[in-house]
């Protein structure tokens, strides 16, 4: 449910590889032109599903920050995947808070003025998740949008408040080595409960296309250890979630 996977040098390989494998991927991207050019790339793959994103890495101070905020919110007003979006205030980001904010604010208020049926949008938040969750609650998005937290740090009063919201979470294996990772995955209700790698590891570059199975997998057994439930279930469940989301 998270993946960069038209950042992957060797993109199409690796989709029509995945679909051999019957491994569904929702390719996350960092800005509107990268959202158009995956789209065209993966229109013929069936197991493929582009998000429209403008990934806070990515956002700009001044007046730039503020066309990319307006451009991926007027992506975002008309397409039923968004992502990925949010903001990163760790110190090496944090000097484009503002810009951040600016731009994720106008794009969940554009998914809120334009609601669409079946949307669902994967938020980045680090070192920000109360701030991503208040932007949010501000505009009732997660009343008419499936909101996906991935790979989520946050607090552990923040994973209250994103459950009593009603978001989701998706997981990977870097999120299950950590202690309060393995917790949050144990407590998430099972239907808002995903798998993600966030793959490739650095951009630009090739990446296996078995390694994604073999990571979905190993984060699947992972999760069904901490939640004390047969892996077949697990992955029954989880699969038939995540494609229902995806209309796959």
């Amino acid at each position: 449910m998270h993946c960069h996977l038209d950042r992957m040098t060797n993109a199409d390989k690796v989709a029509e590889r995945a679909l051999e494998l019957d491994v569904a991927v929702l390719c996350t991207t960092v800005g509107p032109d990268d959202a158009q050019g995956a789209q065209a790339t993966f229109a013929s793959y069936p197991n493929v599903r582009v998000a429209a994103g403008l990934h806070p890495w990515w956002v700009a101070d001044g007046a730039e920050g503020e066309r990319q905020g307006a451009r991926a919110a007027e992506m975002a007003a008309s397409w039923n995947l968004v992502g990925e979006v949010g903001l990163d205030l760790s110190p090496a980001h944090a000097g484009t808070r503002n810009a951040q904010l600016s731009a994720f604010d106008r794009i969940v208020s554009a998914c809120a003025g334009h609601p669409r049926e079946g949307r669902v949008l994967s938020i980045h938040a680090v070192h920000a998740a109360s701030e991503a969750l208040d932007i949010l609650e501000r505009h009732r998005l997660p009343g008419n949008a499936t909101c996906i937290f991935h790979w989520f740090s946050g607090t552990s009063a923040d994973f209250d408040r994103l459950r009593r919201l009603g978001c989701h979470i998706s997981v990977s294996e870097r999120m299950l080595a950590s202690k309060r990772g393995r917790e949050y995955a144990r407590q998430m209700p099972l239907d808002r409960l995903h798998l993600e790698t966030d793959a490739p590891p650095r951009l630009d570059e090739a990446y296996p296309a078995e390694e994604l199975e073999r990571s979905l997998s190993r984060s699947l057994d992972a999760l069904a250890r901490i939640r004390g439930t047969k892996r077949e279930e697990l992955a029954a469940h989880i699969a038939q979630t995540s494609s229902r989301l995806l209309s796959m």
